[in-house]
């Protein structure tokens, strides 16, 4: 017969970490839930990206307006807007990340004399209501 305080005591061993199938189950949660948000991302990009650039011809467009309504006459070069105070930078286009692209167009009425009457987006591509971004 065996003693009972002489037997061997069960040992359970302890494994410090996790099972394979555990880890994968947890990539596929957070492949599921990266595949949902990274499109939102995205798209939420793309649209602040377009309201931005609106913002900023409006802002433009405004100062141009004003710049001829106090001079008789429109700026030669965007940068007289800002040497004039009536910006205090040159906008930057979000879509090209510069504030250098942007497409003068000059007047083309002679009783209005000057460079810049108004300017476009240098961008390339189409924005999400399907309009290109030269345009705006």
């Amino acid at each position: 017969m065996v003693n009972p305080t002489r037997a061997r005591p069960i040992t359970r061993r302890r494994f410090a970490g996790f099972t394979l199938i555990e880890l994968m189950v947890v990539l596929a949660v957070v492949a599921l839930l990266l595949s949902v948000a990274v499109p939102r991302y995205f798209s939420g990009l793309q649209r602040s990206q377009e309201g931005v650039l609106r913002a900023n011809l409006a802002a433009t467009r405004d100062a141009l307006d004003k710049y001829f309504g106090d001079t008789g006459k429109y700026p030669d070069s965007l940068e007289q807007l800002v040497q004039a105070r009536y910006l205090r930078a040159l906008p930057v286009d979000p879509i090209t990340e510069s504030a250098t692209t942007w497409i003068i167009v000059p007047t083309d009425r002679p009783e209005r004399p000057g460079v810049v009457f108004d300017l476009h987006s240098g961008a390339p591509g189409k924005a999400r209501d399907g309009s290109n971004y030269s345009d705006w």
